[in-house]
């Protein structure tokens, strides 16, 4: 009886937060808002938007432009409904379809060619449990646009079923799409991109982690190298299995950024699920990270209710105060922390730095 509660609490909890829509293009004869290209990747099968569940062995390439509505509000995805309208939904304004990582690769090559030379970095960021195509791509042109992110953004789309009660097809589905974000940031790594900076939410965090081990097993020098940065928000991953992989990497890229908070609920749900606690995106202790390189940021602060598993991206207050820091360079420096660019305190711990975020209007 117990177990059958607790399934249905996970239901409740893990639906919240999942997909309101799907993807919709602007009606003829309307005009989009504002746009934001973002680039893709899939190892989703069909071969057209909005793409499956199913998984590919190939990757398909392309690049979308979403219109962002007039009336968004930072944090939020205003999804489209059956009556789509530029002035009040995310909505695709163009698709192209790219036949190979070469046609790929000479696109995001004219793009980052529109960027001043300190701005030609690729963001690449990888999902997490339980979303569809169009919630990684919403969710990236949602916060490139509400943080004022340069450079060219990447969304990586692996096959996640997009089901709550599909948690160990997607944790198959996130080792199976290793291969997928490798060819990926070989891609980016061989542009003329400044630097490749990988951004991952929840699972999508094993999926990276996975990658950069395989990366560095393979020895593959010339690609890590290029990575000039890792941002892991809420990642969903084991303790121990996270030391093995950091282990195997060797010299971590840096920086290297955790976000976590110890009032999300989804990873706590997760720990009782699974029976493994001490999942990395809710430490209670950054000393059992401290021989790592690492900069481990607690959100606590700004965790405003739901299951509080994406605060870096849904809460409006840490999106303003993040937004604050004038270029990614600053917002991903682990110097800048220091010296008192976000409000907080700072906490050394051998190699990791912890810094507790605190609500602005307590200072």
């Amino acid at each position: 009886m117990k177990a059958k509660a607790l399934l249905l609490f996970a239901v409740i909890l893990l639906t919240a937060c999942t997909h309101k829509g799907g993807l919709a293009r602007i009606p003829a004869g309307l005009t989009p808002a504002v746009e934001r290209p973002i680039f893709f990747a899939t190892t989703r099968q069909t071969d057209r938007l909005p793409f499956g569940t199913l998984r590919s062995r190939k990757s398909i390439y392309g690049l979308v432009d979403v219109s962002i509505p007039p009336v968004h509000k930072a944090g939020q995805i205003e999804w489209p409904n059956a009556k789509p309208d530029p002035q009040k939904h995310f909505l695709l304004a163009s698709t192209e379809a790219f036949e190979n990582s070469t046609g790929m690769r000479a696109a995001l090559n004219k793009e980052l060619a529109t960027k001043n030379a300190k701005d030609r970095a690729v963001i690449i960021y990888i999902h997490g449990f339980n979303n569809r195509f169009s919630d990684g791509l919403y969710r990236i042109a949602q916060m490139s646009h509400d943080l004022g992110l340069p450079g060219v953004a990447i969304t990586y789309s692996w096959p996640s079923a997009g089901n709550p009660l599909n948690y160990a097809y997607d944790r198959d589905s996130a080792l199976f799409a290793r291969d997928g974000l490798r060819r990926l940031i070989e891609v980016a790594t061989r542009s003329n991109a400044r630097e490749v900076i990988l951004v991952a939410h929840s699972l999508g965090s094993m999926v990276t982690m996975e990658t950069l081990r395989e990366l560095s097993v393979s020895g593959n020098t010339r690609a890590l190298n290029r990575i000039g940065g890792v941002v892991l928000m809420s990642p969903d991953l084991d303790l121990d299995v996270f030391k093995s992989q950091a282990d195997a990497i060797g010299e971590l890229p840096d920086p290297f950024i955790i976000f976590s908070s110890k009032k999300d609920r989804a990873l706590r749900l997760i720990e009782q699920l699974t029976g493994q606690k001490n999942r990395l995106g809710r430490l209670e202790d950054v000393s059992e990270i401290a021989e790592y390189d690492i900069t481990y940021v607690d959100v606590t602060a700004y965790s405003e209710g739901g299951t509080n598993h994406f605060p870096a991206a849904k809460s409006p207050a840490l999106l303003k105060l993040l937004g604050q820091i004038p270029d990614l360079e600053n917002a991903l420096s682990r110097d800048g922390a220091r010296i008192g660019l976000l409000p907080g305190s700072v906490l050394t711990v051998q190699n990791a730095t912890a810094l507790i975020l605190s609500p602005v209007a307590s200072r």
